[in-house]
């Protein structure tokens, strides 16, 4: 079975507080069903010093999001996509756009 969304795609939040916005995906959690992206679902974290010349502050990093609030945005129509798979003459299963049946 081929992945839908995978590291350095494109994609773009569908639903939540980032709606809308695109980022690059960055790692991915297959078994629970998250992925974080670049620029998305950022959370703020108060971070204290715990050894004598680190610097202690508010430091704002991505969190993971829900893999069904994401989708992935098609490299050669730009346009968010639902993914197909298609099987290739080689017998290796590649991901397709559905509207512009391109190979991503």
């Amino acid at each position: 079975m081929v992945a839908r969304i995978r590291k350095n795609d494109t994609v773009i939040a569908i639903a939540g507080k980032d709606k809308g916005k695109q980022g690059s995906v960055i790692a991915i959690l297959p078994k629970k069903g998250k992925v974080m992206v670049k620029g998305l679902a950022i959370k703020t974290r108060h971070v204290k010093a715990k050894r004598q010349g680190e610097v202690s502050g508010i430091k704002k990093e991505e969190s993971y999001l829900n893999a069904s609030k994401v989708m992935p945005v098609c490299s050669s129509c730009k346009k968010p996509t639902r993914v197909a798979s298609k099987l290739l003459a080689t017998g290796k299963r590649v991901r397709i756009c559905n509207s512009c049946k391109e190979i991503f």
